[in-house]
């Protein structure tokens, strides 16, 4: 699959939408679940892009390997993404392939990536919002691996998820890392990117 500048459709003003999940407020700043904010943060400081309000969220435009990009952080909490989602790809004219979903993923052990079109939801509600407004699964995701509970912790996934990272989880590392795979995707395509990280 070739991303749509690739094959020279320019009907929207922008080439690539790269959404970055997590729940609005400080107190959800640090959390697991909140890492998909955390690397459009990364992109938008690399390239010194500003944030602002619009699409109930956050949003940053900005040049990535000569094409158009928005960044958004829905702030609609993590449960109803798909509102601010939709109403962004219908204001910039996008079709689902030029919608990149950066999300944190429970079932990948932490530290991988994997970037991916389409699929399922693994329980991961921001996922199921964002299908449901856009009526279809097949937009693009990186999935952001954030591992399960150890051994011992009684934790359910839900309140790992909405817990901090550890010192131990290197979370800088990550994000760099997750923002590397977004630059690569945009630049080369899916297919290189998931050769790289996948």
């Amino acid at each position: 699959m070739r991303l749509p500048w690739r094959r020279g459709e320019r009907a929207s003003s922008l080439d690539l939408l790269v959404v970055g999940l997590g729940n609005p407020g400080r107190e959800y700043a640090g959390n697991r679940h909140n890492v998909g904010w955390m690397v459009v943060d990364e992109l938008a400081n690399r390239h010194q892009a500003s944030w602002k309000g619009k699409f109930n969220g956050q949003v940053a435009e900005l040049r990535l390997d000569g094409h158009r990009v928005a960044l958004l952080k829905p702030e609609t909490f993590m449960n109803d993404s798909g509102r601010a989602v939709n109403a962004a790809a219908r204001f910039y004219k996008l079709d689902p392939d030029a919608v990149l979903v950066v999300h944190d993923e429970i079932d990948l052990e932490h530290g991988r990536l994997q970037a991916r079109q389409g699929g399922g939801f693994a329980g991961h509600n921001g996922l199921r919002s964002i299908a449901a407004h856009l009526k279809t699964p097949e937009f693009l995701r990186l999935r952001v691996g954030v591992g399960r509970p150890g051994r011992g912790d009684p934790r359910k996934p839900a309140d790992y998820v909405l817990s901090n990272f550890t010192a131990d989880d290197d979370a800088q590392s990550l994000v760099a890392r997750a923002a590397d795979a977004v630059e690569r995707l945009d630049a080369e395509g899916l297919e290189r990117a998931q050769a790289q990280y996948n």
